[in-house]
């Protein structure tokens, strides 16, 4: 049995297709339970009384840190030793591009508790996101024609959520041929946020402008325009700031060493997705109404 947590997310909703496309045992942890859902059980990482349940007869598990949970040690890990304790033997963990190098990031210290558990694991560390066009920064494009973040002219590895989650459902179907390693997934080229607004421009066949603020002008748009709460702008800040310092453009192989194909590039996302810019539709956030926590793309470089 394979614990899905996260499976509302951009990735874990992937993960959850590929395991049940080839038929494989899924179990779905959400905090509230679709009556009609057979797979999906009562799981919340910060309510002990639903552990039990959820891990009773898993063998591996995907672990996605809730956005909002900030203390692990405190909100997150006890739930994951509370699974090694049930009888869970593999974790498959999404974590971030250079997390490793990263103390500060809350993803680094589930790494190193993964690490001395006595649990296998496979740390799936995926660059940013292409989907974070599309839901967080989707009505920068749609109804303002511009992306609007404080990257300069820094390029960055960007990553199609769909090539995530096919990496960490490998994990989970195969953990002896992933045991104990680390996967940083990227997209096959780094981008300039100016190189995205001319894609994104002739896809769309309007002018997308990318006018490069300053981290003051994103902080300000962040909070009264997008309506992010203080925690996200901080991150998303030193995130992008990440990228105008030029430390975001690492690229790997690792997509086509697990997958056997190529990763999907920006430009056939912002075709596949183009709707989601049309500025007569409203298009929806992506993320948990009832999982227990969405995949966290803005907490990736």
């Amino acid at each position: 049995m394979i614990l899905v947590t996260g499976a509302s997310g951009n990735v874990g909703a992937v993960v959850a297709r590929e395991l049940r496309a080839v038929g494989a045992d899924v179990r779905l942890g959400a905090r509230s339970p679709a009556l009609d859902a057979a797979d999906e059980v009562e799981f919340d990482f910060t309510d002990p009384g639903t552990w039990a349940g959820a891990f009773d007869g898993v063998t591996s598990m995907f672990l996605v840190r809730p956005p909002a949970i900030g203390n692990v040690s405190r909100d997150l890990l006890p739930a994951v030793a509370a699974a090694r304790d049930a009888g869970v033997e593999h974790v498959v963990f999404l974590s971030l591009q250079g997390a490793e190098k990263n103390k500060v990031v809350p993803h680094a210290t589930v790494e190193a508790w993964l690490r001395a558990s006595g649990l296998t694991w496979t740390f799936v560390r995926a660059s940013f996101f292409h989907q974070n066009l599309s839901t967080t920064h989707v009505s920068d494009v749609r109804d303002r024609d511009e992306i609007l973040v404080p990257a300069g002219k820094g390029a960055t590895a960007f990553v199609d959520a769909e090539d995530v989650g096919a990496v960490a459902a490998a994990a989970l179907l195969d953990p002896a041929r992933h045991r104990d390693r680390a996967w940083t997934v990227t997209g096959p080229r780094a981008l300039t946020y100016g190189q995205v607004a001319e894609i994104l421009t002739a896809e769309l066949g309007r002018p997308i402008r990318y006018p490069r603020p300053g981290a003051l002008r994103y902080v300000r748009h962040a909070r009264r325009t997008l309506g992010m709460p203080w925690g996200m702008v901080a991150v998303t800040t030193a995130i992008y700031t990440t990228a105008r310092l030029g430390l975001a453009a690492g690229l790997t192989d690792d997509v086509r060493t697990v997958l056997g194909r190529e990763p999907i590039d920006f430009t056939a996302f912002a075709h596949r997705e183009r709707d989601a810019w049309n500025p007569n539709r409203t298009a929806p956030q992506t993320g948990g109404s009832r999982a227990t926590g969405t995949d966290d793309p803005e907490d990736t470089p």
